[in-house]
């Protein structure tokens, strides 16, 4: 299984609303539930709205279109980074997951996932 780096960096952020948020952005991923509105998106891009935001993410996906009948993808890469100390904030789209670790981990995070066979491309 492949693994593909971003070069961004990238912020987790709360938002008030997604009013200013830039839909056609390279990476942009928002979440909306009862409690909150989050919001996930290339730092230098973070709207002026923000009720608060961590900033310091960098991020990979899992290359590929993964089909919804796979199971345990996911769990296997969080397992093998929680072994090795590694937090991360996972997000998932139709086609894929992306997995953002704080950029002091995220070359390690890297290590690991190719020591345990993943090829890292990008």
């Amino acid at each position: 299984m492949e693994i593909k780096k971003i070069e961004q960096d990238f912020s987790v952020c709360k938002v008030t609303d997604y009013s200013s948020v830039n839909l056609d952005d390279e990476y942009v991923f928002v979440g909306k539930t009862d409690e909150e509105k989050s919001l996930v998106c290339i730092t230098d891009n973070v709207p002026e709205n923000v009720i608060e935001r961590d900033d310091g993410w960098k991020a990979f996906r899992i290359q590929g279109v993964l089909k919804f009948s796979l199971i345990g993808i996911l769990s296997k890469i969080s397992g093998l980074l929680a072994e090795n100390k590694i937090g991360i904030f996972a997000v998932s789209t139709f086609n894929t997951d992306y997995i953002l670790t704080k950029k002091e981990n995220f070359e390690k995070a890297l290590s690991v996932l190719k020591d345990a066979g993943y090829k890292i491309i990008g």
